[in-house]
């Protein structure tokens, strides 16, 4: 879906949360898609870590986890989304430009416990596993 999106590119990705903060000290890239479960290093911690290497890359989760406590730790590591892989579909790419463009974005199916959220509905579906992805905004 995202490799489709103009003014997105695809500069690296990964599945271990430690080889995440590697490429995100060395590429440098704008938003970094992360997932909760990754092996090696949890995505929270990543993205920790990643704060440190890369503090202007942006952080989105994109996690099939649905409790209020994650998400609430995988935000206040200073990411600007939470995206469960359900509605991954209809809110990732609103997802990214709102936190692209400095936003935060929860999905609504946890906005009820968050003061924001933001949704868009569309027939698209796709399936995420464990992943992260690290993305450069073509300016």
């Amino acid at each position: 879906m995202l490799r489709k999106e103009q003014g997105l590119q695809v500069i690296g990705e990964t599945s271990d949360g430690l080889e995440a903060v590697q490429q995100a000290q060395e590429l440098q890239p704008d938003l970094i898609l992360l997932d909760i479960g990754l092996p090696t290093l949890n995505g929270i911690e990543a993205a920790r870590r990643i704060r440190e290497v890369s503090p202007a890359s942006k952080i989105l989760f994109v996690s099939e986890n649905r409790s209020v406590g994650i998400a609430e730790e995988a935000l206040s590591t200073g990411a600007g989304g939470y995206v469960l892989k359900a509605d991954a579909a209809s809110e990732l790419l609103p997802a990214t430009k709102a936190v692209l463009e400095g936003k935060r974005f929860v999905s609504a199916s946890l906005a009820g416990h968050f003061l924001v959220a933001a949704t868009v509905s569309t027939t698209q579906t796709t399936l995420l596993t464990s992943m992260v992805m690290l993305l450069s905004g073509i300016r």
